[in-house]
C-alpha cells in the first residue's frame, strides 16, 4: 500500500472519529422536584412538579447523545424518575422504577441519571415512578435523527408534542393512599388534560386552553403521548386526517386514520396537513373504557388547532369521537401497525412464556375492620400475573440485591405459565382463582435468550384492555386476538415479517397479544401494567437477565451516588 493511500485512509478514519465527537453530545440538566401552586378547574392546590413546571420540561436530544440529569428532591415524598422507553443498554441503574433498579431519592437528597440514547428516534417521555407522583411529574423526551440523517418522510414544517394527562383536584398521593387503606378502587380523575390544560369544556379552563398554530398548506408532526395514570384515550383532530408514521420511538409504515387510541405509556407520531378552510378546530381526547361496570372519567379534554389569521372569537369545530366502549375502532387501529421495513424477528424461541394478566380479590384479613375491605363483597382489590401479585421490596432494590448477591430479597421462581389452566376469558371462572399469592418473584433469562411472551387477559373480576410495558427493551408485537390464545391455530397468523416494535402493548380486552425480544440487556427489568392502580395492586413481574461475555455484555457498576434505602 502506498504512503498516499495510507495517509488518505488515516485522514478518512480521523474525519469519521472527529464527526462522531461532534455528533454525539452530552447534555446536562437539573430537575428540581418541588411543590408548586397549580390552579385547575377553579381550584388551586400544591402539586409536585419539576422546576415549577406542569408538565415538566421537554428534553430534546439526538440519537447517540448522552443525558446526565441530576434530580434534586425538595418535595416531601420519595421519588424516582423513569425514562420511559429508553433501552438503557447496560445502564439499568438509570432506569428509575422505585425499589426495582434503585432505592428512591429521599427528600433533601439528589441522584444523577446517566445514560446514552442508542439507535432510537422519535417520541418517548419521562415520568415519576413512585406512588402516583407521575400524575404531575412527567415530560416529553424527543429524539431527533443523528445530525446529517433525516426522517424517513418529508420534513414537517412544524413539530408539537401533545401530552395527554389526568388531573385530580385532590392530591393524587392521598387518592391512592386512601384506596390502599380501604381496599377499594381509587377515586376517578376530575379532568383529562392536553399539555397540562383541561380545555374549553371544563370550568375555569378556557383562557389557558392549549393553542396549536398552523398555516394553510403546512404539515405538522404531532407527537402524541398518553401520560394519563389509569385511562386509555381516544385522540382526534376535527376534520383532519392523521398519518401515523411512528410509535414508541420506532418508525412505521405510514397509514391514515381519523382516530388514535393510546394506552397509558404509549406514544404515537402523526403528520397532519393543514388542508382545511382556515378556521379553528378542536383537538380532543376522551376515554376508551373496556372494563364493564367500572367507573371512569367520561369528560373530554380539548386543545385548538388554529389556522393563521383566524379570528380567536370564532367557535372551534368539534370532532366526532368514538363511543367510550368502541373496541372495534381500537382493533382496526392497532392492526394497521407495521414496521417501516422488514425486520429480524426471533424465529427459534428459547423461553416460551405464557402470562395471564388481570384483577383479583383478596379476602378480608380477620384483623381488618370492614372499613379496610371496601372492594367487591367485602374484599380488597388486587391484581396479578400468573396468579402472583407482585410485592416490591423495601430494604434494597432488586437490581442492588442481584448485583451484590444479597439473599432473601427476591426469588427466581416466577412461573413460566399459570399454575392452573382455565377458560381465561369465560364467564364462569372459579372463585378459587380470584385470590392470587403475593411474592417478589423474578424470571431468570440467559443473556441472548430469544423470548416469546403470550400476554393473556382474564375475566377475573372483569376483563380490560391492559397496557403492558417492559422496561429495558423494545419488543415486536407478532400477534393479537380475542378469546383464549390457541397456539395451534393462532401461531400460524403471526406477523414475522414487519411487526411493529413497541415498548408498551395494549393487550385487547378479553384477548391476548404475543411479543418477542432478545434478552441482550443485562439487569433487572420490570414488566407491568401501565394503569398505575394496577401496578399498585401487583400486576407486575420482573425479568432478571444475566450478564453475557465481556464488558459490552455486562451491567455497568453502580454509580457512586446511587440512593440507599
Amino acid at each position: 500500500m502506498t504512503t498516499v493511500h495510507t495517509f488518505s485512509i488515516l485522514l478518512f478514519f480521523c474525519s469519521l472519529f472527529s464527526a462522531s465527537l461532534i455528533i454525539a453530545k452530552v447534555q446536562h440538566h437539573d430537575f428540581v422536584i418541588q411543590e408548586t401552586p397549580v390552579k385547575r378547574l377553579c381550584k388551586t392546590r400544591n402539586a409536585i412538579t419539576v422546576n415549577g413546571m406542569f408538565p415538566g420540561p421537554t428534553l430534546e436530544v439526538n440519537n447517540g447523545d448522552t443525558l446526565e440529569v441530576k434530580v434534586h428532591n425538595r418535595a416531601r415524598y420519595n421519588i424516582t424518575i423513569h425514562w420511559h422507553g429508553v433501552r438503557q443498554i447496560r445502564t439499568g441503574w438509570a432506569d428509575g422504577p422505585e425499589f426495582v433498579t434503585q432505592c428512591p431519592i429521599r427528600p433533601g437528597k439528589s441522584y444523577t441519571y446517566r445514560f446514552t440514547i442508542q439507535g432510537q428516534e422519535g417520541t418517548l417521555w419521562w415520568h415519576a415512578h413512585s406512588s402516583w407522583l407521575r400524575a404531575t411529574v412527567y415530560g416529553a423526551l424527543i429524539i431527533h435523527p443523528t445530525p446529517g440523517s433525516s426522517f424517513p418522510f418529508p420534513k414537517p414544517d412544524r413539530q408539537t408534542a401533545l401530552m395527554l394527562g389526568e388531573w385530580w383536584n385532590a392530591n393524587p398521593v392521598d387518592v391512592i393512599n386512601q384506596a390502599t387503606r380501604t381496599g377499594a378502587a381509587p377515586n376517578i380523575s376530575d379532568a383529562y388534560t392536553i399539555n397540562g390544560q383541561p380545555g374549553d369544556l371544563y370550568n375555569c379552563s378556557t383562557k389557558e386552553t392549549v393553542v396549536v398554530p398552523i398555516n394553510s398548506g403546512e404539515t405538522s408532526l404531532l407527537r402524541v403521548i398518553n401520560a394519563a395514570l389509569n385511562q386509555p384515550l381516544f385522540f382526534t383532530v376535527a376534520n383532519h386526517k392523521l398519518t401515523v408514521v411512528g410509535a414508541d420511538a420506532s418508525y412505521l409504515k405510514p397509514f391514515t386514520t381519523k382516530v388514535l387510541m393510546l394506552g397509558p405509556g404509549q406514544t404515537t407520531d402523526v403528520l397532519l396537513t393543514a388542508d382545511q378552510p382556515p378556521k379553528r378546530y378542536y383537538i380532543a381526547a376522551r376515554a376508551y373504557q373496556s372494563a364493564q361496570n367500572a367507573p371512569f372519567d367520561n369528560t373530554t379534554t380539548t386543545a385548538i388547532l388554529q389556522y393563521k389569521k383566524t379570528t380567536t372569537t370564532s367557535k372551534p369545530i368539534m370532532p366526532v369521537l368514538p363511543a367510550f366502549n368502541d373496541t372495534n375502532t381500537v382493533t382496526s387501529f392497532s392492526r394497521k401497525f407495521k414496521s417501516l421495513r422488514n425486520v429480524v424477528v426471533p424465529k427459534t424461541i428459547d423461553d416460551n412464556l405464557f402470562f395471564t394478566i388481570g384483577l383479583g380479590l383478596d379476602n378480608c384479613p380477620k384483623k381488618f375492620p370492614k372499613s379496610r375491605c371496601q372492594g367487591l363483597n367485602g374484599t380488597r382489590f388486587t391484581a396479578s400475573m400468573n396468579n402472583v401479585s407482585f410485592v416490591l421490596p423495601s430494604n434494597f432494590s432488586l437490581l442492588q440485591a442481584h448485583s451484590n448477591g444479597i439473599p432473601g430479597v427476591f426469588t427466581t421462581d416466577f412461573p413460566s405459565k399459570p399454575p392452573v389452566k382455565f377458560d381465561y376469558t369465560g364467564n364462569n371462572i372459579s372463585r378459587a382463582l380470584f385470590q392470587p399469592v403475593k411474592g417478589t418473584k423474578l424470571y431468570k433469562l440467559k443473556y441472548g435468550s430469544r423470548v416469546q411472551v403470550v400476554l393473556q387477559d382474564t375475566n377475573i373480576v372483569t376483563s380490560e384492555n391492559h397496557p403492558i410495558h417492559l422496561h429495558g427493551y423494545d419488543f415486536y408485537i407478532v400477534g393479537e386476538g380475542f378469546g383464549n390464545f390457541n397456539p395451534k391455530k393462532d401461531t400460524s397468523k403471526f406477523n414475522l415479517v414487519d411487526p411493529p416494535l413497541r415498548n408498551t402493548v395494549a393487550v385487547p380486552v378479553n384477548g391476548w397479544a404475543v411479543i418477542r425480544f432478545v434478552a441482550d440487556n443485562p439487569g433487572v427489568w420490570l414488566m407491568h401494567c401501565h394503569l398505575d392502580v394496577h401496578i399498585k395492586w401487583g400486576l407486575a413481574m420482573a425479568f432478571l437477565v444475566d450478564n453475557g461475555v465481556g464488558e459490552l455484555e455486562t451491567l455497568e457498576a453502580p454509580p457512586h451516588d446511587l440512593p440507599i434505602c
